[in-house]
């Protein structure tokens, strides 16, 4: 639950309201699959969830893209699909429907890239079994980066954490991760949750800002354009240099 602006003093609201276009069809898509995994449970988990080592030996390649929107159990689902909705609509009208989207699955497949390449690092035999053969599904790395960009764009916003203590949104967000960080320290791979996965979808969502994304509309990608256009130009710049010549001279280029 989250306090928005409103003429009346301390007016809360349950979430932001009506759902936009992208927060629909992700909410959708989850609920479907989710459903799908009700029928025929192991298939869907093996073929759309994160599994490092169909990855590697069967090119699973879609994996680190699917398993955003295959989650384990309906609180699972439910959390998820919660804060995506509470925190994502004002996101996506705030910068639209496309920029919110790729924002979104940026988000998303860190985090499943993450897994994966943590997946094939030469560690101790436990941990290998856990995270090369294991499932990892949901899309709690997008959901920490949307909380992130929400608290960003909306620093002094008041959310009620635990629906009791009322906190502004970029201490939220901070706590938040400190409970992550706690939880991860203590259980090590113990406790079934996946929070690398969480600690990447910050990390993409901050990366991901830093380079322009939700201002300009296009992200990384524009970011990598424009700079190697900035490098186009000034090797022009150095093969044509400009020189001046003498009173009855024109310019050389």
């Amino acid at each position: 639950m989250a306090r928005y602006p409103s003429t009346a003093p301390a007016h809360y609201q349950f979430g932001p309201g009506g759902v936009t276009p992208a927060v629909r069809v992700i909410l959708a898509i989850c609920v479907a699959v989710f459903v799908a995994g009700l029928v025929a449970q192991q298939p869907v988990f093996e073929w759309l969830g994160l599994i490092p080592q169909s990855v590697v030996t069967e090119f699973s390649i879609w994996q680190p893209l699917t398993d955003i929107f295959v989650h384990h159990g309906i609180f699972h689902l439910a959390f998820n699909l919660l804060g995506i909705w509470m925190f994502g609509v004002e996101l996506e009208r705030r910068w639209g429907t496309r920029a919110f989207a790729t924002f979104f699955l940026v988000c998303g497949v860190a985090a499943g890239l993450a897994t994966l390449a943590v997946a094939l690092l030469p560690i101790d035999a436990v941990w290998r079994e856990r995270m090369y053969q294991g499932v990892t599904v949901g899309s709690s790395g997008a959901f920490y980066g949307i909380a992130y960009a929400w608290a960003r764009a909306f620093p002094h916003r008041t959310v009620l954490m635990f629906m009791i203590f009322p906190v502004q949104a970029r201490w939220f967000v901070a706590i938040l991760i400190a409970i992550d960080f706690a939880i991860a320290a203590s259980s090590r791979l113990t406790s079934g949750t996946a929070h690398l996965a969480h600690f990447a979808g910050l990390l993409a969502a901050y990366v991901y800002l830093n380079s322009g994304g939700g201002r300009r509309g296009g992200g990384i990608m524009a970011e990598i354009k424009y700079r190697y256009l900035k490098w186009k130009m000034n090797q022009l710049r150095k093969k044509f240099d400009v020189v001046e010549g003498g009173k009855d001279k024109k310019w050389i280029h």
